[in-house]
């Protein structure tokens, strides 16, 4: 009976904390940058449209992404409506199933690890940050995740209904990001095969029932897309994919090095502890097959899942870091990996006494968050009254506080003393300081103070601005914009013929004015924020609105 209840309260907690940083606050922000509102542009186009194929953006294809993300939004919409945080649950739903995956394999294989690795993966930073984000990204990250995780599974217990599983999941990664998914766990597997000498283990991997669990999931709409646009297969797969990586072709490209401080910061707050796991897993590296005898290490089993995810980690990393195209997110995959390998290192270590200058950079990374999370609001909104003492007497304590907790009362302490922080500092980000961040990094206020002044009646075209600018506008106006350059972004180009509004910044009057031939150029609004400026153009004769 205890041990079932222990079952229902561990459940409870990964629950409610996948709730609060996952979920919470979902709309406290716009959408932000410039794929965010694309991608929940095309599941509303797509919806519209009663189209479960073909992406399309502003009536144009758009294959840079298969369909899994606007399938999972375009379900979101269904229920709940068309929304930026709509948009967003995919991400945060896929995410929590990851979490609950670690959770139970944990529970399996580590007893006793199982809430450090749950809790540690959904509270550290790009988990979090991705999981709030509209967009594929997490959506491969989980996928690949679980289907790992199926892979270990059987791996361990031999249990071949796991091994299915494995090829269903890496399916859905294909469907949400390409074939960037099964390539990268066939990459992981082999070369985990490679450095245990057991080149069996990708022959007994190579299951033909999963393989075509694997085409029966993913080949479909593959199949589909490519009937209706002969197109698809040159856009996706030869531009979107194989340019991708060969060449610089999206402008992307950065130093080799790049993912080491991403994956670095990606990892905060565990960043110290997943080190640590890294040099002892990399110092212990040993023949981890079923001899007598247990390592500095641990057990066999827990020197074999080490090394698998050592393995999963530099694969991804070293894959990615050869590419010539480079964004954050595209090492994203390798996080899982990452916080399940600084829990299973602190379990491992948690009958130890703690490593005091471990434990100080843990609590100097806390501190350095929350000052950090204080003062980014009023940084953004380049605010002279930053609470700078304030800032710095909080983080001290931080400091402080889980230095003496974790040091007095062990690694045990670690989960609660990191996640009571972390907690209250995206409680803060999200209430205090979502203004001021959705103000300077989002166009939804924009787009709200433009429809105070028309109403939406207008055409909207833009002149100098971001294409974050053009996509976000779109999508919470909800109509196609113009921009003055022509074929910009995607969108129709060139000067509106008739009336029309103009976003652009200011001081731009005596530049529209020569674009539009003349044309009178009245300012009917503002917003300072982001230091734009609402235009309308008419002929000489007309009255400006609002005037």
């Amino acid at each position: 009976m205890d041990s079932r209840r222990n079952l229902l309260l561990e459940l409870a907690t990964v629950a409610g904390f996948c709730a609060f940083l996952l979920f919470f606050g979902a709309a406290a922000i716009g959408l932000t940058g410039a794929d965010e509102p694309r991608y929940a542009q095309i599941a509303k186009e797509m919806l519209l449209r009663h189209d479960w194929i073909t992406p399309m953006l502003y009536g144009h294809v758009w294959f840079e992404k298969p369909a899994l993300f606007y399938w999972s939004a375009m379900l979101s919409y269904r229920l709940f409506g068309v929304s930026d945080w709509a948009a967003r649950l995919p991400a945060a739903t896929f995410a929590t199933a990851a979490v609950f995956a670690i959770y139970a394999f944990l529970r399996r294989f580590r007893p006793g690890a199982q809430l450090d690795g749950a809790l540690f993966t959904a509270c550290s930073v790009a988990f979090l940050g991705f999981a709030r984000s509209a967009g594929p990204d997490m959506l491969l990250t989980s996928c690949f995740a679980i289907s790992m995780l199926a892979w270990m599974t059987w791996y361990f217990a031999g249990e071949r209904r796991w091994l299915a599983w494995f090829y269903v999941f890496a399916a859905f990664g294909m469907l949400a990001k390409g074939p960037v998914a099964p390539a990268l766990a066939g990459l992981v597997i082999v070369v985990y095969a490679a450095l245990r000498r057991d080149w069996r283990l990708v022959l007994r991997t190579l299951w033909l029932p999963g393989i075509a669990l694997f085409l029966v999931v993913a080949l479909p709409w593959y199949v589909l897309v490519q009937l209706r646009n002969p197109e698809f297969f040159r856009v996706f797969i030869v531009e979107h994919n194989v340019a991708r990586f060969s060449t610089n072709l999206y402008q992307h490209h950065q130093p080799f090095w790049y993912y080491v401080p991403v994956v670095l910061a990606a990892t905060l707050p565990w960043t110290f502890y997943f080190l640590a796991a890294v040099v002892d897993g990399l110092r212990n590296w040993r023949d981890a097959g079923e001899s007598a005898g247990v390592s500095p290490a641990g057990n066999a089993e827990s020197r074999r899942l080490t090394q698998f995810l050592l393995v999963w980690i530099f694969a991804v990393l070293i894959f990615f870091s050869i590419s010539q195209s480079k964004l954050p997110g595209y090492v994203l995959p390798a996080l899982p990996a990452c916080t399940l390998l600084a829990a299973e290192y602190v379990h491992r270590r948690s009958a130890q006494k703690p490593v005091l200058g471990l434990v100080a950079a843990h609590a100097a990374v806390l501190a350095a968050l929350t000052a950090s999370v204080l003062l980014v609001p009023y940084a953004v909104a380049h605010a002279s009254n930053a609470p700078r003492i304030t800032a710095g007497v909080l983080a001290g304590l931080v400091f402080f506080g889980v230095s003496w907790t974790v040091y007095r009362r062990g690694l045990r302490v670690l989960r609660l003393v990191t996640l009571a922080p972390m907690a209250v500092l995206l409680a803060f980000l999200l209430r205090a300081g979502a203004p001021a961040l959705d103000a300077k990094l989002s166009y939804r206020q924009a787009a709200a103070a433009l429809d105070a002044i028309d109403g939406r009646r207008s055409q909207l075209a833009l002149y100098q601005a971001r294409r974050d600018a053009l996509y976000g506008m779109a999508f919470y106006r909800g109509q196609t914009i113009f921009s003055y350059k022509p074929g910009y972004f995607d969108q129709p180009g060139g000067i509106p013929p008739g009336n029309h509004m103009v976003l652009a910044p200011d001081g731009s009057d005596a530049a529209l004015a020569q674009l539009t031939g003349g044309r009178r150029v009245s300012r009917v609004g503002d917003y300072p924020p982001q230091k734009l400026v609402f235009y309308w153009i008419s002929p000489a004769m007309d009255m400006p609105m609002g005037r």
